[in-house]
C-alpha cells in the first residue's frame, strides 16, 4: 500500500506541476564539473523532472546490425554496476522512480522523473544505468526476445510495412534508411560487446543536452548534473553522418498485402528548423494537412468525401535532411481516388496558396495550442532539451508567437509553392492498383 500511495502522489503531482513551471524563467546553468543545461525552477510540489540526449541515436548502429540503439535503450534499467535485473526494477518500483530510455533517430534521449525525497537513490540509478550497465546474459536474451517478436508481428502491419518501405526507398545506403527498430536477422546479430561499444562510443559529455524542471535550485541542479553524467568520457566517438537528398521523388510505390484497408504514406523534401522561411512552412503545412480536422486534406478526403478517418501531413527537420511526410488509411477500393485527391490538393496549395483567412485562423491556432507544450514538468523538460537541439535560443517561448504573427500572406504563398511544387513518393500497402512499382 506504500508503494501504491508513493506512486499516486507522483502521478499526481506530475500532472499538476506544469501551470508553475510553465510561468518561471528559464535559466542556462553550469555545474562545477562544465556540464551545461537549462533550468526552470519550481518548488510548489515536490517533484524533479529531468530530459537528457546525446548526439547519436539509431545512426550510430552499425549498418549491420540496425537495431543496436533501441536494443540498449531497452536494456540500461535491466542492470546497473552491482545491481541485478530484479534489483534495479525493485529499487525503481519501491521510490516511484521512472528512467526512460529512447533511441531516435539523430539522438539517444532519457528521461528521470522523481520525488525529491527520493532524488538521491534516482540519480544513483541514471548514472549507474549510463556508466556501468551490465548487460547480462538473461535480460539481454529475455529483451532480444522480445524486440524480434515486436519487429515480426510488425512485417504484417500496413502502417509499419509503409512507413519502414517509404524511410527505405527515400533515402537508401543512409542510415535514414535502416529500419530503428531492427530486424529479427539483425538483432540476433548483436553482443554483449557491440552494446558495450554503444554506451561507450555515444554516452559522452560533449553531446549532452539536459533540460530541468522541479523543485531544485541552480547550486542542488549543478550537483546532481555533475554526479549523474560527470562520470561519463569527454568525447563522443562517433562515425560522421553525411547530409542526404531525398530519393525516390515522383514514384509511386505498391506493396500487395490481402488487408481491406490500404494504407497509404507520401512525403516529398521540407525544409530546415534554422531555415528562414520555416514558420511559413510551419503555417502552410498546418493548413495543408497538419492541422487535423481543419485541414484542407481532412476537408476534402474526409468531410466531403468520407474516404478515410483522416489524413495528416508533418515537417520533419532532422540533422542530415528534412521532409514533409503524409499518410491517410482508406477502403482498398478507394485508395486510387483518395491519392488523386491529395496530389491534387498538394498541387493547388503549391499553386495557390492559402487564403487570407486560413493564414490568420492558422496562426491563431498555432499560438494558442503552443501552451499545450508546457502543462507538465515533464513536458517542459522535454522542451527544455528540443529548444536547445534546434538552436532557438532560450528565449525562443517568448519570441514565437511575434515570429508565427511576421508571416505574411505573400511569404505564405511564397513559401507553399516551395514546400509543395515537388512530386512526392508515395508508398501503398493493400490492393490499390496502378503503381510504377509493384511489390
Amino acid at each position: 500500500m506504500s508503494r501504491l500511495f508513493t506512486a499516486l502522489v507522483f502521478a499526481l503531482a506530475l500532472a499538476f506541476a506544469g501551470t508553475a513551471c510553465a510561468a518561471s524563467k528559464i535559466e542556462e546553468i553550469v555545474s562545477p564539473g562544465g556540464i551545461k543545461a537549462w533550468l526552470v525552477r519550481d518548488n510548489t510540489v515536490p517533484l524533479l523532472s529531468l530530459d537528457y540526449a546525446f548526439t547519436g541515436g539509431a545512426n550510430a548502429d552499425p549498418a549491420d546490425k540496425p537495431g543496436l540503439a533501441h536494443m540498449v535503450g531497452a536494456l540500461l534499467d535491466e542492470g546497473a554496476g552491482d545491481l541485478d535485473s530484479r534489483t534495479f526494477q525493485e529499487r525503481m518500483e519501491e521510490k516511484a522512480i521512472q528512467l526512460g530510455f529512447t533511441a531516435a533517430r539523430d539522438q539517444f534521449r532519457g528521461s528521470l522523473r522523481s520525488l525529491s525525497a527520493n532524488l538521491g537513490e534516482a540519480e544513483n540509478l541514471l548514472r549507474l544505468a549510463l556508466t556501468a550497465p551490465r548487460f547480462d546474459e538473461e535480460p539481454v536474451a529475455r529483451i532480444r526476445d522480445q524486440l524480434q517478436a515486436q519487429v515480426l508481428r510488425a512485417t504484417t502491419s500496413p502502417n509499419d510495412i509503409a512507413s519502414k518501405r517509404w524511410w527505405a526507398e527515400a533515402f537508401p545506403d543512409h542510415p535514414y534508411g535502416r529500419p530503428g527498430h531492427g530486424t529479427a536477422e539483425s538483432l540476433a546479430l548483436i553482443t554483449v560487446d557491440d552494446l558495450k561499444a554503444y554506451v561507450r562510443n555515444t554516452f559522452a559529455r560533449d553531446t549532452l543536452t539536459i533540460g530541468i524542471v522541479g523543485d531544485i535550485d541552480v547550486e542542488g541542479a549543478g550537483r546532481l548534473i555533475d554526479r549523474i553524467f560527470g562520470a561519463l568520457p569527454a568525447k563522443a566517438n562517433l562515425t560522421p553522418v553525411p547530409d542526404v537528398a531525398m530519393h525516390g521523388l515522383g514514384e509511386r510505390i505498391v506493396v500487395n498485402l490481402d488487408v481491406p484497408q490500404t494504407v497509404i504514406s507520401f512525403g516529398g523534401p521540407g525544409l530546415g528548423r534554422s531555415d528562414p522561411d520555416f514558420f511559413a512552412a510551419y503555417l502552410v503545412n498546418h493548413i495543408y494537412g497538419g492541422g487535423s480536422m481543419t485541414s484542407r486534406l481532412y476537408h476534402e478526403v474526409r468531410e466531403k468525401r468520407g474516404l478515410a478517418y483522416g489524413v495528416r501531413t508533418s515537417l520533419v527537420w532532422m540533422d542530415h535532411a528534412n521532409i514533409t511526410s503524409g499518410g491517410t488509411a482508406t477502403r482498398a477500393d478507394k485508395a486510387g481516388e483518395t491519392l488523386a485527391i491529395i496530389e491534387e490538393e498538394t498541387r493547388r496549395m503549391a499553386a495557390e496558396g492559402p487564403t487570407q483567412e486560413e493564414l490568420d485562423k492558422a496562426k491563431a491556432y498555432l499560438k494558442g495550442s503552443y501552451a499545450l507544450s508546457f502543462d507538465t514538468s515533464s513536458k517542459i523538460a522535454g522542451q527544455l532539451v528540443q529548444i536547445q537541439l534546434d538552436k532557438l535560443g532560450i528565449d525562443y517561448p517568448e519570441r514565437r508567437g511575434a515570429m508565427l504573427d511576421a508571416v505574411t500572406l505573400a511569404d505564405a504563398r511564397r513559401v507553399a509553392k516551395r514546400l509543395l511544387d515537388t512530386k512526392l513518393l508515395t508508398l501503398v500497402v493493400g490492393r490499390a492498383q496502378g503503381p510504377s512499382k509493384t511489390n
